[in-house]
């Protein structure tokens, strides 16, 4: 740490459009050697994220395309905005105030407090201010333990020593509070493990006090400064930022990542007691299956929900074509396989699907394909089996497979640029699955985020870990 950087007091700070990037960056702008420090040790922290600390937190940073240095804020937030468009807004002279450690409790409870709004949006809770600080002492919490740390992060001065001034609501100091308000009332309290258990727990407990304490800065990014109205958080944004970072991590976590299966888990564990739709969402994805665990009314499997919400994602325009997850909840419980659904009229979407026959392919998997595209309404589907060559594939006839494979020839089949039978394919296509093990050369399609690569069992799963990756997922060969 260059401790020759130092943070600089700013007055209270004028009202700003904190969905303008230009004006954002541009508002009484910090000192270049500061935003410089501030940088640098945001990139440290989503590294140390990435590694070991917080799966969550790497893939939710990740989806934040945009992290915007700015003094138009106190401290620093994701901002969810109604385009669709998720920043990352860091005050630099904040994040040099609080030195490395300092920032990763900030971001990692920035995360986490994404993901909570994800996870329980019913409008009363979201309106209570005694939830609102139950979720705070249970991220703070979580953030406390997951860090391995006994106390909040503090300010430094412009000199560089530790201040006095803690940053965020201490979980032990609201449990002190409880304890003294239930013990006047002649009231029982719990024990802190208990009183932190879950997200409910917490909750209700603080219900039970007479006083239920009411901080007048409920959260770190919703500051005064921010003339009351804190960081926009838009419900629609925020929903579909936190639904692809838990599959995201439940995927990593499948695939044998430790840190992502306790993560998850942990998560999962916090909620227990909101209800319904929150068992209903970690049903969905794949939460049993993660703890070894096979519920008799669930048939369909893990990467059969991945691929539906990521094709679901490659050929949704606006919202017409979506995943009806009400009545996708209702089919899932009764046993039976999700599909896509339409909304409002749109053009025919264009699906590849190619199949390569070099090696074995489970005949299940073809059968489920097309099932699932059959079920969706407006998508017109060219079937395809490859290996060193490409052929047309009608769903339901054997093929044969010949020497060698090729991912290069369906990539230029699919860009117009490889003949079957003298003809090229002159179509726009919205999205190209291909079923492989993954074991030919590389290849580079020219729009890498329209393909979708199922990976059987035992396959190299090069595609994910290609700059930019492509959507990727094993599959498994029984249902």
């Amino acid at each position: 740490m260059n401790t020759t950087v130092k943070a600089t007091v700013r007055p209270s700070r004028p009202r700003i459009d904190l969905t303008d990037r230009k004006a954002l960056q541009a508002h009484d702008p910090a000192a270049p050697e500061v935003v410089e420090e501030a940088r640098r040790i945001k990139e440290t922290v989503l590294l140390d994220f990435g590694i070991a600390d917080s799966a969550v937190a790497s893939w939710l940073y990740s989806k934040c395309h945009y992290q915007i240095p700015t003094t138009a804020i106190p401290t620093a937030a994701v901002a969810a905005t109604g385009d669709g468009t998720c920043m990352l807004l860091y005050n630099p002279d904040f994040f040099v105030a609080l030195g490395p450690e300092g920032v990763k409790f900030i971001l990692y409870h920035e995360a986490r407090h994404l993901i909570q709004r994800h996870l329980y949006v019913e409008k009363e809770l979201r309106s209570d201010p005694i939830f609102t600080v139950a979720t705070e002492v249970t991220i703070n919490h979580v953030v406390l333990t997951r860090l391995g740390r006994t106390g909040l992060p503090v300010h430094r001065d412009a000199d560089m020593t530790d201040s006095s001034e803690q940053v965020g609501i201490d979980p032990r100091t609201i449990h002190g509070m409880y304890v003294s308000d239930l013990q006047e009332q002649g009231l029982e309290p719990l024990a802190y493990r208990e009183f932190v258990d879950t997200d409910m727990s917490v909750y209700a407990e603080l219900r039970r006090m007479t006083n239920p304490p009411i901080p007048p800065v409920l959260c770190i990014h919703m500051g005064e400064d921010c003339d009351g109205e804190g960081v926009p958080l838009d419900d629609e944004t925020v929903g579909r930022l936190g639904a692809d970072v838990l599959a995201e991590v439940m995927r990593q976590a499948r695939n044998g990542n430790t840190f992502a299966r306790e993560e998850l888990l942990e998560m999962a564990d916090r909620t227990e007691g909101g209800g319904d739709r929150l068992r209903r969402l970690w049903g969905s994805l794949g939460l049993a299956a993660l703890r070894g665990e096979t519920p008799a009314t669930r048939k369909v499997e893990w990467w059969k929900r991945w691929l539906i919400d990521t094709l679901a994602s490659k050929l949704r325009d606006g919202e017409r074509l979506v995943y009806p997850k009400k009545l996708g909840a209702v089919m899932l419980s009764l046993g039976m396989e999700p599909m896509l659904s339409r909304r409002g009229r749109e053009r025919v979407k264009v699906v590849l699907i190619a199949i390569d026959t070099s090696g074995s392919m489970p005949d299940e998997v073809v059968q489920w394909l097309t099932t699932l595209v059959g079920q969706t309404d407006g998508v017109e589907t060219h079937w395809l089996s490859f290996d060193g060559t490409v052929m047309p594939f009608v769903p339901g006839q054997p093929v044969l497979g010949g020497g060698g494979t090729s991912f290069q020839n369906v990539v230029d089949y699919a860009e117009g640029r490889y003949a079957i039978d003298g003809e090229l394919f002159d179509t726009r296509f919205d999205a190209a699955i291909m079923v492989t093990d993954g074991y030919a050369p590389i290849v580079k399609p020219r729009d890498p985020d329209r393909w979708i690569w199922l990976i059987t069992e035992g396959g190299d799963d090069w595609p994910e870990r290609q700059l930019p990756p492509m959507a990727c997922h094993r599959i498994s060969h029984h249902t």
